[in-house]
């Protein structure tokens, strides 16, 4: 279960300390890094991904929150790149969500392959797989393109390179992951998950340069054995090298990457575009996970977590669109019903395994509190209404059945189910939850409850 907290823009008041303990650079700084996440500039502004509470988060060029939004797409962002005037976010799940600097979704796309992680400059998208997400197993034919050229509405319209297919072939998804950058000019920089590898492609494909981090003393490719304690178990072996990827203000390229085999202990490394040759290399300790730059390449890292916190709390938005849908009976029920109470909107649906453990717990929540105070509105996304009945009888739960009949992920655009959205007695988000997180969170929202119950 992931609680991120409701609300839209809010300023930030507090500026990060930084871990360099220097003011900020002439002319400001660029953020490149949040996490282990890229980020992107656009409109004075770095956009970056806090995937920790599902939102994307905007810096000034003193490395103030300036700006925030969530969006029930928005499960686990792990990416921004700029399209255009708009921001691509890449989902862990490897969808591509295009918002405007407002939050406003503009469009979503599916993923090419089984998770993709985008990058872009201008009009040109580019895709490839997924570092954030990769199949345990997974073969591909030698012919498949390494990178995908997207068009503006995510549509593969051509490939540049192809998949390396390592023995055995179905670590082909592994091998071939890893991180992107597309540069102004057309050319596209892909850092494999786990080789010790940067390299520059020019815009009909053709390598350019390869540069090699010097961090693994044998390169080798991931190897199958068997895993230890199991009974015919596999695992696999494999070194993580590179995380993510960022051009900077000052047109170097800017490599995160492992400082040992397990990627525990990172380190920045900078190239020159032209060459690949590496020009600096840093270090990063355990407090340095956020890095910007100035735009002479002066290079600043600051601790990210004690960043966020200090931010200005967001302000709350209206749930949207309210609902009005038929109860299992017929009768209609409307959001309005729930206003004057503290109310958690749950979409759920009876195939859903993560949905039969969730709802014992809401049934033990809803009787913790007063109907006066606190009410739950379950809203089944089935489409076979015989199946969603059968589950109704079978659980028998104490709280309002809603009959959404299938068009509640098309109207909420949630990720995936359970998913629940609380109010507060204006009808505004308090949080959204995605997932189930088991009687552990349950006991947090609880808490979250009684804390809102009791607000003036």
């Amino acid at each position: 279960m992931r609680r991120v907290l409701g609300g839209g823009g809010g300023v930030a008041l507090v500026v990060a300390a930084l871990s360099t303990c220097r003011p900020p650079a002439p002319g400001g700084l660029t953020l490149l890094f949040l996490g282990r996440s890229p980020a992107a500039p656009a409109g004075g502004l770095s956009w970056a991904p806090d995937r920790a509470h599902s939102r994307i988060v905007a810096f000034d060029r003193r490395l103030r929150v300036a700006t925030r939004f969530t969006s029930p797409r928005l499960a686990l962002p792990v990416a921004v790149a700029v399209v255009g005037r708009n921001l691509l976010v890449t989902e862990e799940t490897g969808e591509g969500v295009v918002f405007d600097t407002a939050g406003r979704t503009v469009r979503e796309w599916a993923s090419p392959d089984y998770a993709s992680l985008y990058a872009a400059a201008g009009a040109r998208v580019v895709a490839v797989r997924s570092p954030y997400r990769v199949p345990a197993f997974g073969a591909e034919p030698d012919t498949a393109p390494l990178i995908r050229i997207l068009d503006t509405l995510g549509r593969p319209v051509e490939g540049l390179a192809t998949v390396r297919v390592p023995d055995p072939p179905f670590l082909t998804s592994l091998v071939n992951a890893g991180a992107v950058a597309a540069g102004p000019d057309g050319s596209v920089y892909f850092a494999p998950l786990v080789r010790d590898e940067i390299r520059k492609y020019a815009p009909t494909g053709a390598l350019r340069w390869t540069a090699k981090r010097g961090v693994l003393e044998r390169e080798s490719d991931p190897e199958l054995r068997s895993a230890p304690g199991s009974k015919g178990g596999l695992d696999v072996r494999k070194a993580i090298v590179n995380v993510a990827l960022a051009l900077g203000p000052d047109g170097r390229l800017y490599a995160l990457g492992a400082d040992d085999s397990t990627a525990t202990a990172l380190r920045l490394d900078v190239l020159d575009t032209a060459t690949g040759a590496i020009v600096a290399t840093r270090g990063l300790g355990p407090r340095e996970t956020a890095i910007a730059v100035g735009a002479t390449g002066e290079i600043v890292s600051f601790d990210a977590e004690s960043l966020l916190a200090r931010s200005a709390p967001p302000e709350r938005d209206a749930f949207a669109p309210a609902f009005a849908l038929p109860d299992p009976t017929g009768d209609t029920v409307r959001l309005a019903r729930f206003t004057g109470k503290v109310t958690l909107v749950n979409f759920w649906a009876s195939w859903c395994d993560p949905c039969r453990e969730e709802f014992p717990h809401m049934a033990q929540l809803y009787r913790e509190f007063d109907r006066s105070d606190f009410e739950i509105a379950a809203i089944s996304d089935d489409v076979d209404r015989g199946k969603m009945l059968a589950f109704v009888r079978q659980y028998r739960p104490p709280f309002p059945i809603l009959v959404g009949g299938g068009r509640m992920k098309e109207t909420y655009h949630y990720r995936g189910l359970p998913y629940s959205v609380l109010l507060d007695r204006n009808r505004r988000v308090i949080e959204r939850i995605f997932g189930f997180g088991g009687a552990a969170e349950f006991r947090n929202l609880h808490e979250t409850i009684a804390k809102e119950v009791r607000a003036p």
